[in-house]
């Protein structure tokens, strides 16, 4: 198993023994790096990822995890970093200077997370790792990784670096430039576990959740890929079987959440609603038998579509306490040349099912894309009026162009889409659009939601 030490100010786990059948365990370092971009805000953000491989190394490696973005680091507490009720919040921000790709932004540029110079110290601390394994999420936000790996190279120059992640996959060739030993693409790890000289596991291990001193909050996932085909999203490209995960697998991870005291648990699912009553009912019966206390949210956003009456009765009586729902557009045009997700009688359908199950408009919201390349016929101030009269708030899921996918590479007359600063959601809708029409459009968002639900604090 092993114990919890708090050495010089820096939490770490520490096994309780470092000698199994004769043969040291290497010392591996888990990171998770922080954000550079315009906003960032923790919307229930945890590594899975990262998470997942240190319950694959679990009894094989002496593991220590640092995640830059933990708002309950005793580096983190008092920092402006209050929550909300269901466990949201601010993250430590510094200003920095914009790459000469933001230029034209009209918007302070920010780092995200525990201070670069925390992280320098717990280095040197420690007493030296053999490897350093880095997490990878958006695109945009490499520069975080590339500061990583520098303090890991000046403080640690014998480790051996591996990254991984969606960066890492979506833009490999970009990623090898950042000075890591070993950049893994996609969901092959056999490249780490040789490197590392340990096995894989054959039987599933849930995520390292153990890793968080005070965890809080969590994640899930109850399926792995996606059966649809929109045209912005890298889920068609990855390519991965649309599939249910094992309930027993799902059960193993909630159990070790829930020990760790957690209460609020999004789902990180593409697909949440697809095939309910073999995928999410058998979850929520589960959660209703075992999961008491537990508030359960999905900023994924779910499928206006399948969000039948007797869906949404499910997830509110199984704890669901906000509502995310994917509404791109009002226009048929546009849903027809992205995938055709939804109409918008179908978002009505669905608000009215969640309200009639209990769920209170404040704690629905309608996603709508913003900056996509398509805008000329997305119609996007109807759509926003046409959520705003359901009774539900509104807001913006600004678009990145990916590498690779159809409604990515329309985007490379605009900007080069093989730096991947450019995929920023915050800089490419101004580019496109223009910085006075997103600021009309953010503005008329703002008003909207106050008419409806007042001042947010």
């Amino acid at each position: 198993m092993g114990d919890w030490s708090l050495s010089s100010g820096f939490y770490m786990r520490r096994n309780t023994g470092n000698v199994k059948m004769g043969k040291t365990w290497p010392k591996i370092l888990i990171v998770n790096p922080p954000i550079y971009d315009f906003s960032a805000y923790d919307f229930w953000l945890r590594p899975l990822g990262a998470l997942a491989v240190a319950g694959m190394l679990r009894g094989q490696a002496q593991l220590t995890f640092y995640d830059f973005l933990d708002r309950r680091h005793p580096a983190a507490v008092n920092k402006n970093t209050e929550k909300d009720a269901f466990g949201r919040g601010r993250f430590i921000e510094q200003q920095v200077e914009k790459p000469a790709a933001f230029k034209m932004i009209p918007r302070y540029y920010k780092r995200f997370g525990l201070p670069g110079e925390h992280f320098e110290q717990f280095l040197q601390a420690g007493s030296g790792f053999d490897f350093v394994l880095v997490q990878s999420v958006m695109t945009y936000w490499y520069p975080g990784i590339k500061e990583v790996i520098a303090a890991v190279r000046q403080n640690c120059p014998q480790a051996k670096i591996v990254l991984g992640g969606f960066y890492a996959t979506a833009c490999h060739s970009h990623a090898q430039t950042l000075g890591a030993d070993l950049v893994i693409c996609g969901s092959d790890l056999k490249p780490m576990w040789e490197m590392i000289g340990l096995t894989e596991p054959k039987a599933y291990c849930p995520p390292g959740w153990e890793l968080y001193p005070n965890l809080g909050t969590g994640v899930i996932t109850l399926t792995r890929g996606c059966p649809f085909k929109c045209s912005y999203c890298y889920a068609p490209v990855r390519g991965e079987r649309f599939a249910a995960r094992p309930m027993e697998d799902v059960a193993a991870d909630f159990e070790m959440m829930k020990k760790r005291g957690v209460r609020n648990i999004a789902f990180y699912d593409d697909a949440l609603l697809y095939q309910p009553e073999k995928i999410l009912f058998p979850f929520l019966d589960y959660m209703q038998e075992h999961g008491a206390g537990v508030n359960l949210h999905t900023p994924n956003a779910m499928h206006a579509r399948l969000l039948t009456l007797d869906v949404a009765r499910r997830v509110v009586q199984a704890g669901m306490k906000t509502f995310y729902l994917g509404y791109e557009s009002a226009s048929a045009e546009f849903q027809k040349q992205t995938g055709a997700k939804l109409v918008s009688n179908e978002l009505a359908s669905a608000v009215d099912a969640l309200k009639s199950a209990g769920a209170a408009g404040t704690n629905i919201t309608a996603y709508e894309m913003l900056g996509h390349p398509l805008a000329d016929v997305q119609a996007i101030e109807e759509s926003m009026r046409f959520a705003h009269a359901l009774g539900i708030r509104i807001m913006f899921s600004e678009f990145s162009p990916i590498p690779g996918t159809p409604d990515g590479e329309l985007c490379r007359k605009y900007v080069d889409i093989d730096e991947p600063l450019n995929h920023n959601k915050s800089a490419f809708p101004v580019v496109f659009m223009g910085w006075q029409k997103i600021k009309y459009y953010k503005t008329l968002c703002r008003t909207l939601n106050e008419t409806t639900f007042g001042k947010s604090n």
